[in-house]
Parts: structure tokens; C-alpha cells; sequence
């Protein structure tokens, strides 16, 4: 099942911020991320908010879900006032958000835009399974307003799929994309998963020229993770599947750089690569660089103004409050300075415009250059950037120079 929701700081019943959240809003750029949590199965590996109909029960629907998010749009609307806040990115995820009918998910998009409005050129994303949807459907979808679709590809390979529990296969993304470039999609993302158990370098190499060859502009690739209490580390713990390997997820990382560096698609983010800076999800940017959101749906994450907050996690709790007026945020806190800085590190490091020079220690800088884990020349402009093996080693470079 899901993970469990995190401790905070208690949220007053009408959602009202603290003081000091409010302040300077509308300076910064201001997105919408909308949780749909339904999926048809889950999948071994995932630890995700989302719900099979079987784990659903009663209190909440598919078919009612849209009037749901849409009550937590208007609710935004008055915590955070009349403000000006034309919404620069709406991304929807899930769970499977697919398995709503268009109609639908244009009719959160129009709330959004009703009650915010949508900025010129608004990029608006949504997470899909290939096989959940058809030409019909994308079709349908880009009529409602939507921009990019980020297909959850994994693999091309069969026997991976099968241990990632995976329903589509491989053949079918390339159908899909063919349909959403007809469409008249601007922007087409496949998400790739490495170091599944049982999955070779060659196996990697080829998922990796399966997306290439259906052209998308924009490829995400990410390190499996085996998340506590999923199938996948229930056999993991049992012995019936082998554990990813550090260094063989290095050599991924390695291959899929280079493989995609080839074919035209840069990295701009540790996990991200694009074919130029227009096909780069804005959504993720506005998260990795400080900007506001409002997160809707179930266990949904926001952040205003220094102020982070989640939503309870189950559909029929979130749709019970919001019922009765009441926020469906389950806790909050206010992160202090340090903590922001720490975050603003964190993030922006993974950038490939890195992070400001002024927010480091020049010595700790001096000696992550001498270990070939930050580039040199960036950082006499005023930017810390990393190599491809810092790129590797992130997650220890960032306590380095923090």
C-alpha cells in the first residue's frame, strides 16, 4: 500500500496560510499539480498514492472525482485571494489520470483557468499508461487544452516489464506516440525505469533505442527504487529477485547519457533530458527553482511561500471534507531559512545551470573541483555545476558542500 503521510504542524479548518506565506505572491511563477489516484492495478514497484476499484471502497468515485478536484481549485481561489496568479504550468499525475474521461480533466483545466486564468502559452501536462488510451482519446484530449503528455514507457523489453508488473507492451508505445504527435501534441516525454532485477546493460541499451526510434522530444530516466512495503521488496526480501546494484546503476546512468546525448536530447536535470530548452517540462523547472504551487487531490504536496503542506491520503477522506467545506490538508509546515537554503542546494545543484556560487563554501567548491565532481569554468562565472560524476554522486556531493 502507499506510504504513509509525514507529521506536521495542524492546518485550520479553512486552510488559511500563515502570515508571512502570502508574501510576494504573484512575484513568483504559480502552477497547479492535480493527484489523480486511480489505477486499474498496481504495479509491483510502486508506492504511490493511488487506488484499485477493489482498495477504492465507498465515500469516493472516478465518476465524481473531477467535481471533487474542482471544489479544492475554488477553495485555493479564497486562501490565497484575489492576488493576480496567472497559472504558468498545470501537471496532472496520478496513479493513471488517463482513466478519467477527457471531458473531465478539461473540466479541472477550465476550473483552473476560470478561477486563476492561465498564462499566455501555458504548458499543461498529463501522466498517462500506453494502454490506456487511444487515438480517440488523445485526440479528445488535446481539444481540451492539453500541451504535453508523459507517457509511462519503463521498458521495451518484455521479461522487465513482467517483473515491474508492468500491463502494456512494448510495441504499444510507439502506436501511442504516433497518435499523440497526430494529435497535434507540442511536447512528448517517455519515463524509462533502470536496474530492474533481471535487466542487462543490452537489455537498458535497447529500451533506450526503442524511445529514440518513436522520437519523442523529451526522455526522463530514472533509478529503480525499492520502496518498503511494495511486491517488489517482498521479493526482494524473500530472495526471488536480486537487488539493483550500485555500480550497475552507474553504468546506466552512463549509457543512457551518452546514448541520448547522441540522438540530440541534453541532460538539463540529473534525470532529464530534452532536445532543446522549449521540449524541457516547465513544471519540474518551476518545482527545482522556488516557485509556488497548489497541490490537488489526495496526499497531493503544495508549497507557498515557504509553507509546504500535504492533503490526507485517502479519496473517500478528501472528498468528505472538502463536502463540508473544510481544507483536506492533513498537515503543514514553515520552513525556516536554513531550510530553504539547504532546499534551494538541493535542487538547483541538479540543474545543469547549477546552483548560485554565493549560496556555497568556496573551499568545500575548491575541493568538490579537484575531485572532478564540479565543473571548473561555471563556477568562475558564478555557478556551481555538476560533472557527470558529480551527476553520479549528487546526493554526496550536496553534503559535501553543505
Amino acid at each position: 500500500m502507499p506510504s504513509t503521510l509525514p507529521d506536521g504542524d495542524p492546518v485550520p479548518a479553512d486552510g488559511s496560510l500563515p502570515a508571512g506565506a502570502l508574501d510576494g505572491l504573484g512575484e513568483r511563477p504559480f502552477a497547479f499539480y492535480v493527484h489523480v489516484p486511480f489505477c486499474v492495478t498496481r504495479c509491483g514497484y510502486c508506492d504511490f498514492n493511488t487506488y484499485t476499484a477493489t482498495e477504492l471502497g465507498p465515500g469516493a468515485s472516478r465518476d465524481s472525482y473531477a467535481d471533487t478536484a474542482i471544489s479544492e481549485i475554488r477553495m485555493a481561489r479564497r486562501v490565497l485571494g484575489d492576488v493576480d496568479l496567472p497559472v504558468e504550468t498545470v501537471f496532472v499525475g496520478g496513479g493513471t489520470p488517463t482513466l478519467l474521461p477527457p471531458e473531465d480533466l478539461g473540466r479541472v483545466l477550465a476550473a483552473v483557468d476560470a478561477e486563476f486564468g492561465l498564462a499566455p502559452g501555458a504548458e499543461v501536462t498529463t501522466e498517462a499508461n500506453p494502454e490506456s488510451v487511444d487515438e480517440r482519446y488523445v485526440t479528445r484530449l488535446r481539444e481540451q487544452g492539453f500541451t504535453r503528455i508523459s507517457y509511462g514507457m519503463q521498458s521495451a523489453r518484455e521479461h522487465v516489464l513482467a517483473v515491474l508488473e508492468r500491463t502494456h507492451t512494448p510495441g504499444r508505445v510507439p502506436q501511442v506516440v504516433e497518435w499523440t504527435r497526430k494529435a497535434g501534441f507540442e511536447h512528448i516525454n517517455l519515463d524509462l525505469i533502470y536496474g530492474t532485477p533481471g535487466e542487462t546493460d543490452d537489455d537498458w541499451r535497447g529500451s533506450l533505442e526503442a524511445a529514440l526510434a518513436a522520437e519523442p522530444d523529451h526522455v526522463s530516466a530514472y533509478a529503480l527504487i525499492v520502496e518498503e512495503g511494495t511486491r517488489l521488496a517482498a521479493q526482494v526480501k524473500r530472495g526471488e529477485l536480486t537487488p539493483p546494484d550500485d555500480d550497475a546503476m552507474a553504468d546506466r546512468y552512463l549509457i543512457a547519457d551518452e546514448l541520448l546525448s547522441a540522438h540530440g536530447l541534453h541532460w538539463y536535470e540529473i534525470s532529464n533530458w530534452a532536445a532543446d530548452p522549449r521540449a524541457a517540462c516547465r513544471h519540474n523547472m518551476l518545482y527545482w527553482t522556488g516557485a509556488d504551487w497548489w497541490g490537488v487531490g489526495p496526499g497531493a504536496h503544495s508549497h507557498v511561500g515557504g509553507t509546504r503542506w500535504w492533503n490526507v491520503k485517502h479519496p473517500a477522506a478528501y472528498a468528505d471534507r472538502l463536502s463540508q467545506g473544510t481544507t483536506p490538508a492533513h498537515a503543514r509546515e514553515v520552513l525556516n531559512a536554513a531550510d530553504r537554503r539547504f532546499e534551494r542546494i538541493m535542487l538547483e545543484l541538479r540543474l545543469a545551470q547549477g546552483c548560485p556560487a554565493t549560496l556555497l563554501d568556496d573551499k568545500a567548491v575548491r575541493g568538490a573541483i579537484d575531485d572532478g565532481l564540479i565543473e571548473p569554468a561555471p563556477y568562475e562565472s558564478g555557478r556551481a555545476v555538476l560533472t557527470r560524476r558529480g551527476r553520479l554522486l549528487a546526493d554526496a556531493v550536496l553534503h559535501t558542500l553543505t
